[in-house]
């Protein structure tokens, strides 16, 4: 595996956990009633930014050999 695809899978898995980390702060933050405001929708596109990213991260890591 050469060094660009190991720097692109890294930041790919950092943005993944980022992301699903501000979801998840902005979710208890909602319950909490701090960010009650915000609607459920994007909390929503957080968690599947998220999740699209982690598919990505898989994807290069085990099929895109380049």
């Amino acid at each position: 595996m050469s060094q660009s695809s190991n720097k692109l899978n890294r930041r790919l898995t950092q943005t993944c956990g980022f992301l699903f980390g501000i979801a998840i702060a902005v979710w208890v933050l909602r319950g909490f009633g701090i960010l009650g405001f915000m609607p459920g929708g994007v909390i929503w596109l957080l968690f599947l930014a998220a999740f699209a990213f982690a598919i990505l991260s898989y994807l290069q890591k085990t099929w895109w050999r380049f």
